[in-house]
């Protein structure tokens, strides 16, 4: 068994272009400068046969379109076997309400997201007696897709923004924010898209992977508010920034990991432009950028 990931998004909420944002970024996306990036979701098999998909982006429809691997292969059959999500932002539960076709598919996720979802009657249309739900315990081990195991663990992050009320805590631990380690006979690979922190626990579990796709949301943490687009800062949104002492370049730089990719980055973030500074020095400390259509086995 092979494992092979394909980045279906890279971007964050929004995607790039945002469609009311007029930063310098999405400008130069508009104008075909820069590439488009739609918003975060990969696909991943352990026999090129059969996939799972992580995180059902708004997107969805235009990124199965672009993967032929997951083109349907006859009338109403599909590679697709599961969809499992890491938290309950409208970036990676939307794509759901695309996927209501009647096409049988597992979808997984913690007790906590199936609440959210369950409590928005709008995710009936993905109707149930066709999409199976599977609750997920944190760190029990399951059949994802044929030949590849997947393991829920807890990552610093916050609610929605869509349940947010009065004093918000953006490092809780417990279910309503999940990384996935997914495991084939002889790799190890891990999917974090939103992180607030590396605690501990994510230090110990991360290090001696071969293949980490990692929260990659801002470059520095008062992004937004410079190029005043906003006034939160990446830390209130429950996202580590990558650069700063505090950033995710700093965090990882000495940990034993294979291959460090960046995914799930805002329209703002300066990496997004090839030719940027901070893209260079994102690559000289050994990451990659992810970019739509990207694959890695």
């Amino acid at each position: 068994m092979t494992f092979r990931a394909r980045i279906l998004g890279a971007a964050a909420g929004g995607g790039l272009p945002q469609w009311n944002c007029g930063c310098k970024n999405c400008g130069l996306a508009r104008l075909g400068t820069i590439p488009s990036q739609t918003q975060s979701s990969l696909a991943v098999t352990a026999d090129n046969a059969f996939w799972a998909i992580l995180n059902a982006s708004p997107d969805i429809r235009h990124q199965l379109s672009q993967s032929q691997s997951l083109h349907p292969t006859g009338l109403r059959q599909l590679p697709l076997r599961s969809v499992l999500v890491t938290n309950g932002d409208i970036d990676h539960v939307a794509g759901l309400l695309t996927l209501r076709e009647m096409q049988p598919f597992t979808l997984f996720a913690t007790a906590g997201i199936h609440q959210v979802l369950a409590e928005n009657p709008i995710f009936d249309a993905l109707n149930s007696a066709v999409v199976s739900r599977e609750t997920i315990a944190l760190n029990q081990p399951f059949e994802l897709a044929p030949g590849l195991t997947a393991t829920l663990f807890p990552v610093p992050g916050k609610v929605p923004l869509y349940l947010e009320a009065g004093d918000v805590q953006t490092d809780l631990i417990g279910d309503q924010t999940v990384g996935v380690h997914l495991q084939t006979e002889d790799s190890s690979a891990f999917y974090i898209p939103g992180c607030a922190l590396l605690n501990d626990d994510l230090r110990s579990r991360l290090d001696g992977a071969d293949l980490l796709f990692f929260d990659g949301t801002l470059w520095q943490d008062d992004e937004m508010v410079q190029a005043g687009l906003g006034q939160k800062t990446g830390q209130r949104m429950g996202h580590m920034s990558m650069s700063g002492p505090e950033g995710s370049i700093a965090a990882f730089e000495d940990m034993r990991i294979g291959k460090k990719v960046f995914v799930h980055m805002n329209n703002t973030n300066p990496v997004l432009r090839p030719d940027s500074v901070e893209k260079a020095q994102a690559e000289a400390a050994g990451w990659i950028i992810g970019q739509d259509g990207m694959e890695i086995t």
